[in-house]
């Protein structure tokens, strides 16, 4: 009797693990599968804690919230809609030129490489040269004249050439880009959309949910903890927003000063990846030092673009943000690389720009809601 019982108790402690792998697993094939409708929701509703405050405070002010809601968003939109077409031209021409650049950099390698061979074919034959005359004065030096030496490999007609390798790849993204643009311009669209649909009727809806919903019980501290945690993460949001645009601005200014072409270009480039802690530094000076050898070839002024973008990026990192944003929203960098390797798995580049503002919403929730405690010690041991 003791054993059946044993079995019985202890049953149900085994089937803990099993269930909650099934559950990862199950939660990660949505997250994957369905990111073309989780993506914009994301979106929209970080876009929508930014502005709450805002539309609220107009709604104490008798502003309705569906006026206030459309004028903030258009304020928001009109200068991203700009930016874009002012940036349309230039992304295509540099998307035609990578391919070009790949080239260069690749006849430069292979001229190096041949310079190499080179001497070591005259290094080697040199130390030929005094066997081949000994094997030559000899008594089969008479057979040797009769062999003859292979043929060199021909390549066959149809292989293409490296360069026509390039230019095909070069052609391949920009068609790839051109079929995206609309599955991506109908996203921005429904993002948009819900946005101002989230604006206009989510606190009432949120209302509702919490007065007649009868599993709610603490109301008025449930109330309390989503105001807390909606005013925090608009701080953040509305922050990292701002030092990302003034570092893309300070970007552009420095380049206009220095003279590099489509500097507009490369300071939204900048204020965009930097939303990608680490990784986004290194994708833009990657891409800062291409423009700067697309410019000036082979020199020292080459280095100029990524040399100041460096110099201001460790300004911001080092001093402005960890002021401004101070220990509250301190992320271990190595949870933070983890969490975006998983982000980029799950939703691309998408889901990387998108990382580290979820991850420090979770965070934060966590926080107010005084939950996992030692989930938030580890996120933020240093």
């Amino acid at each position: 009797m003791s054993d059946t019982q044993s079995t019985h108790t202890t049953s149900p402690r085994k089937l803990i693990t099993p269930l909650n792998t099934l559950a990862v697993i199950a939660v990660l094939a949505v997250l994957y599968f369905a990111q073309s409708l989780l993506i914009p929701l994301v979106f929209s509703l970080l876009v929508a804690l930014l502005l709450n405050p805002l539309v609220s405070r107009l709604k104490q002010a008798h502003v309705p919230r569906i006026i206030s809601s459309v004028t903030l968003l258009t304020v928001l939109l009109t200068p991203v809609v700009w930016l874009g077409a002012e940036l349309a031209e230039p992304a295509e021409k540099w998307l035609k030129a990578v391919p070009k650049f790949t080239l260069y950099i690749e006849q430069q390698v292979e001229s190096f490489n041949q310079v190499m061979q080179l001497g070591e074919q005259e290094a080697r034959q040199e130390l030929e040269e005094p066997k081949k005359e000994e094997k030559d004065s000899g008594f089969f030096s008479w057979f040797s004249r009769d062999e003859e030496e292979p043929e060199p490999e021909q390549k066959p007609d149809n292989q293409p050439s490296v360069s026509e390798r390039i230019e095909q790849g070069g052609a391949e993204l920009l068609f790839t880009s051109l079929l995206a643009a609309p599955l991506f311009l109908a996203q921005c669209l429904g993002g948009v959309i819900l946005t101002l649909f989230i604006l206009v009727y989510g606190r009432r809806l949120f209302t509702v949910f919490i007065d007649e919903f009868p599993q709610v019980t603490n109301k008025d501290k449930v109330k309390a903890t989503v105001k807390s945690i909606q005013s925090e993460l608009s701080k953040y949001i509305f922050t990292v927003a701002t030092i990302n645009a003034g570092l893309g601005i300070m970007t552009a200014t420095a380049l206009y000063l220095l003279g590099t072409q489509d500097f507009i270009l490369w300071g939204s480039v900048v204020a965009l990846f930097n939303f990608v802690p680490y990784v986004g530094s290194v994708i833009s000076l990657s891409m800062l030092l291409m423009a700067g050898l697309v410019q000036y070839n082979l020199t020292l002024m080459a280095l100029a673009p990524a040399t100041l973008f460096m110099l201001l990026n460790i300004i911001e990192s080092q001093l402005i943000t960890p002021l401004v944003l101070g220990r509250r929203m301190q992320v271990n960098p190595l949870i933070v690389i983890l969490w975006l390797a998983c982000m980029g798995w799950l939703w691309g580049m998408a889901g990387v720009l998108l990382a580290l503002p979820i991850l420090v919403c979770i965070k934060l929730v966590l926080v107010q809601m005084d939950k996992a405690p030692h989930w938030i010690r580890l996120v933020e041991a240093k």
